[in-house]
């Protein structure tokens, strides 16, 4: 699954100056985050030469196009150099990828529409037309593979569909995509912002939007309403490249282009995909995936923040069809997997399930602040735009670096912060787009912004991880390393214990103040009869936690791997008592694959300061309503409010003094600001 991508923009665009502030900006006197300079320094121009089932706009009288360079790296003197994909042949002047493509150039064309629209900057509305061209022209026009998109394009303007390495489906524009969504997406605003300035135009958006979801429909849709077995549950079998990720981002443009007059065909397929990408919904507030709408229907294991706008494309989709059954998923993803995700370490590249990738990207900071405003938009919920805020923190310093992902100076946001802080200095297109993405969310909401400069993490307290190596095995129990960690739906953390009937792992278990959640992460298969139970003990007392069935998996059907490597939540109280030393598991009945154990503290919390503020979030995984206290450094009065598992604020109080008593509803969040 292709994940990095282009930007474009037209030759105008490159010579355009710094932005005036956004509206929200000069509304408030404060200076507007949303800068565009990078963008337009990673802008260039492209003249096709004649190449069969490609055209755009008007090619004959306007025959260069807007394209968008892939990575921007830095020169030792602190500017950047443009940088396409792949390797570079100097004797071509080619990229085994290609210098510009669709998935960028659709999304920076996103920035400008939205840009455009907010400002009335016409620098942006002349840079969105040249991009939306020299992504139409990308997209296949006739033949067999009509309304599919050719991803990669060489600084000539040649088209590369075979790309080195090579890319799924190969040639690019034989099948649905990931970059046939972004294309949507981007035709889909582009026609709801030009419809009114340029009908001529919005025209011809609407036909190649009507091209793409013709595609969609003859690939996808003609298998809506079947359903694909994936260890055991259903899962939907007509969402793009399997993924609702993938299929969000053509329903955000599907619902913009509806809102603004789209026809049946378009309105069908919003319901459709958003149908789907609905019934990937699991979890709960005890049970993994903790109420998170997955993004791979292959998997029930993974999630990963990059492309997470599964909640914004359903809040959305929700509003323009009058369904407000598509909201719920959205909701809880909202409510109770956000805090979850916030607390025990944020928008990290890999869940799968344990954090394997802990690295971070704009990609995934702005996929989880666009879902919390849409649903708080869809349902009048302000936590939600405070979660928001606290998620944008990321791109002002509250990340594992400490140091700001967003420079508004330049318009530059970083490639990524690794789960060790350190920073990848390279500015690329896609962490420059959804930066920009972000940065315009919060210019158009002021307090969101304010709450997102605070950009220092004071304090974390959330789940910890428990590698099964870490144990004392006895019983024949053993330490097994796999060839291959990627079991081809889900990734061990590393090696895992491998216990046969009759073995024991114990567990020495660090210090904490309250009880915690216990979940084991094992392999399931459906013709295992291992049973682990677990147990804790303390000052010689052994107390029960539950027991896993390993063998409580269904078939294997479509997904790639053999059982399932998930979080259990064992049969019993699953919880550790907060005085409990010790953390034992016995097998019997067969072979037993433990992986690691998951410890969630009843109530998390995740703290933030800065800009002379500071605000804690607090989470609950308990049955019962809890009473903690939270220090929240500064001066004045705290506010204290109060939310239940679905988002809506049950209680408002204020408090003085630095630590601060709050209440925390099962399942549900507290947000402290001082």
């Amino acid at each position: 699954m292709k994940r990095r991508s282009l930007l474009l923009g037209g030759s105008l665009a490159l010579t355009a100056p710094l932005l005036a502030p956004t509206a929200a900006g000069a509304a408030t006197g404060t200076a507007a985050l949303t800068n565009l300079s990078h963008l337009t320094f990673l802008v260039d121009s492209a003249t096709p030469p004649e190449q069969a089932g490609h055209t755009t706009y008007r090619l004959a009288d306007a025959p260069t196009v807007g394209v968008l360079w892939t990575y921007a790296e830095p020169n030792p003197d602190g500017s950047f150099r443009r940088v396409g994909g792949g390797a570079y042949h100097p004797e071509t002047d080619t990229w085994g990828q290609g210098a510009f493509n669709a998935d960028d150039i659709a999304r920076a064309a996103v920035v400008h529409l939205r840009h455009w629209r907010a400002t009335g900057a016409t620098t942006s509305r002349d840079a969105s037309y040249a991009l939306l061209r020299g992504l139409t022209y990308l997209q296949t026009a006739t033949g067999p593979n009509a309304g599919n998109v050719v991803l990669w394009m060489q600084p000539d303007g040649t088209l590369n569909p075979s790309a080195e390495p090579v890319e799924l489906p190969d040639p690019s524009d034989s099948g649905p995509s990931y970059w046939l969504a972004r294309t949507i997406w981007a035709l889909g605003e582009g026609y709801a912002a030009w419809r009114t300035a340029d009908p001529g135009f919005a025209s011809f958006l609407r036909d190649r939007l009507d091209l793409a979801v013709r595609a969609v429909e003859r690939q996808v849709l003609v298998r809506y309403g079947r359903w694909q077995v994936v260890d055991g549950e259903r899962a939907p079998a007509w969402l793009i490249a399997d993924g609702a990720d993938a299929t969000a981002e053509a329903v955000l443009g599907l619902a913009a282009y509806v809102r603004a007059g789209g026809g049946a065909r378009a309105r069908r397929a919003l319901g459709r995909l958003a149908e789907g990408i609905a019934a990937l919904a699991d979890g709960g507030v005890r049970e993994w995936p903790f109420g998170a709408v997955r993004p791979w229907a292959l998997s029930r294991s993974v999630w990963h923040a990059w492309g997470s706008q599964m909640p914004a494309a359903l809040a959305r989709a929700a509003r323009v069809l009058g369904d407000r059954r598509l909201l719920s998923p959205a909701v809880a993803d909202s409510a109770v997997f956000t805090p979850w995700l916030l607390t025990s370490g944020g928008p990290d590249n890999g869940r799968q399930p344990t954090a394997t990738d802990r690295s971070q990207i704009s990609y995934g900071v702005d996929s989880r602040v666009q879902s919390l405003l849409a649903v708080a938009d869809a349902t009048g919920r302000a936590g939600f735009r405070q979660l928001a805020g606290m998620t944008a923190a990321w791109y002002f310093g509250a990340n594992a670096a400490g140091v700001p992902g967003y420079d508004p100076a330049t318009g530059r946001t970083v490639d990524g912060i690794a789960g060790d802080g350190t920073v990848n200095r390279n500015a690329g297109a896609e962490s420059t787009i959804h930066g920009l993405l972000s940065m315009l969310a919060l210019d158009a909401h002021p307090e969101v912004a304010a709450l997102a400069r605070q950009g220092r993490i004071v304090a974390r307290v959330g789940g910890t991880t428990v590698e099964a190596e870490q144990a004392t095995l006895t019983g024949g129990a053993s330490v097994v390393t796999p060839d291959s960690a990627w079991t081809g739906e889900s990734a061990f953390s590393g090696a895992y214990a491998l216990l046969p009937a009759g073995a024991t792992a114990r567990w020495r278990l660090p210090a904490a103040d309250q009880p915690r959640l216990v979940l084991p992460v094992v392999e399931l298969r459906p013709d295992s009869r291992a049973v682990t139970r677990w147990s804790t003990s303390a000052a010689g007392r052994e107390r029960p936690v539950g027991a896993v069935r390993h063998g409580r998996v269904g078939a294997q059907g479509t997904s790639p791997a053999p059982g399932a490597l998930l979080p259990v939540t064992p049969s019993g109280p699953a919880e550790a008592p907060a005085d409990a030393t010790d953390l034992v598991a016995v097998s019997t009945g067969g072979d037993a694959v433990v992986d690691a154990v998951l410890l969630e503290p009843l109530v998390s919390r995740y703290v933030i300061g800065g800009a002379g503020s500071t605000t804690a979030l607090l989470r609950s995984a308990a049955h019962t309503p809890r009473t903690v206290t939270v220090t929240v450094p500064g001066s004045g009065t705290a506010t204290v409010e109060t939310y239940d598992a679905r988002g809506v604020r049950r209680s408002r109080a204020q408090a003085r003094g630095g630590t601060v008593p709050a209440v925390v509803l099962p399942g549900g969040f507290t947000l402290v600001r001082r």
